[in-house]
């Protein structure tokens, strides 16, 4: 589950690309939610086919696929060749399948959008021969790069963690999607760059379900007038809410924070403010719990890719006054 053992934050929002498996629709286009609350409703702009999703090989056994929370941190081996993506492709198919059975939900609601923060552009190469053309990146530099040296792939790029708003340039010219709406200083300096370029973006709103004061995005209270706002600023499609759970090994805390997330996506669906109403939540280490809990987006990167050599400190500040780029994946 997010933040315990080695959970990760894996997020991810732009228009969708159509080609290939693992467009920005992710797992087959969300429609509706089916957890006993009110539906997604399928999006108009879910026009891509379902996401494959890669994944590193990892060793895990049953008992901890259904309770990740409680069980001993999963070992994932880094993926390198085409076979190893397709390989844990299958595996992490394999348990959105089987969390999306005990929800009683079907597994093609739910979006798969593999994080490729860190990973050399080689391998997202061989990644993108396996199936995945859809990537999240929590980093704006390193996310553009990527953009600029894969181009010749047509991947659909996702930004996931926190932008300042002196970088909105860079995510209007680039980024298909962005998952981190926390201000609305920041949905002004992006509709002002996307009304020059011409173009929309996909946004979720983030929410910072935790509490915790190491995390960005809004609170809970403040959601439903933020999101009232946001209309002024046309260029902007509000597709859903995103959350990073509690960093915690207590089960009950982190199902919570996808509680939490389902109750402010209903009330904002009965107001007509968010859109698809679509939630993204679950990294590698919660995205079982987050699907039980009503995600129809989950945001996996090491279960997908391997484990990173980058220490998570990397991605999280101590706290949001320290402005850096946040673990999104």
């Amino acid at each position: 589950m997010a933040g315990l053992g080695t959970g990760e934050h894996e997020d991810g929002s732009g228009p969708s690309r159509c080609d290939g498996v693992g467009g920005l629709n992710g797992l087959g286009g969300e429609e509706e939610d089916r957890c006993g609350h009110a539906p997604s409703l399928r999006p108009a702009l879910n026009r891509c086919p379902p996401a494959v999703l890669a994944s590193v090989t990892m060793t895990e056994s049953p008992s901890a696929a259904r309770s990740p929370q409680s069980s001993p941190a999963p070992s994932y081996t880094t993926a390198v060749t085409v076979e190893d993506f397709r390989r844990n492709l299958d595996a992490v198919r394999a348990r959105i399948d089987t969390a999306a059975e005990r929800a009683g939900r079907d597994a093609a609601e739910i979006r798969l959008l593999p994080v490729s923060k860190t990973v050399p552009e080689e391998r997202l190469r061989a990644a993108f021969a396996a199936g995945i053309t859809q990537m999240g990146e929590n980093k704006v530099q390193e996310a553009q790069r990527k953009s600029e040296n894969l181009a010749d792939l047509g991947i659909s790029w996702s930004v996931i963690g926190h932008l300042q708003t002196n970088k909105a340039k860079n995510v209007a010219a680039f980024a298909d999607e962005f998952q981190a709406l926390d201000s609305l200083r920041l949905a002004e300096a992006l509709d002002r760059r996307l009304q020059a370029a011409g173009r929309g973006l996909d946004v979720y709103v983030q929410v910072n379900s935790s509490g915790e004061p190491s995390k960005f995005g809004l609170e809970p209270d403040d959601v439903a007038d933020f999101l009232a706002a946001l209309p002024a600023y046309s260029s902007l499609r509000v597709r859903g809410l995103m959350t990073l759970a509690a960093n915690t090994s207590d089960e009950a805390r982190v199902r919570e924070c996808f509680s939490i997330m389902r109750r402010l996506r209903d009330a904002a669906l009965q107001a007509g403010t968010v859109g698809d109403g679509l939630l993204s939540m679950g990294m590698s280490g919660d995205f079982e719990a987050a699907i039980e809990g009503g995600s129809t987006c989950v945001r996996v990167g090491q279960a997908i890719f391997g484990t990173r050599a980058t220490p998570d400190s990397y991605y999280w500040p101590e706290s949001p006054q320290a402005d850096q780029p946040r673990a999104s994946s």
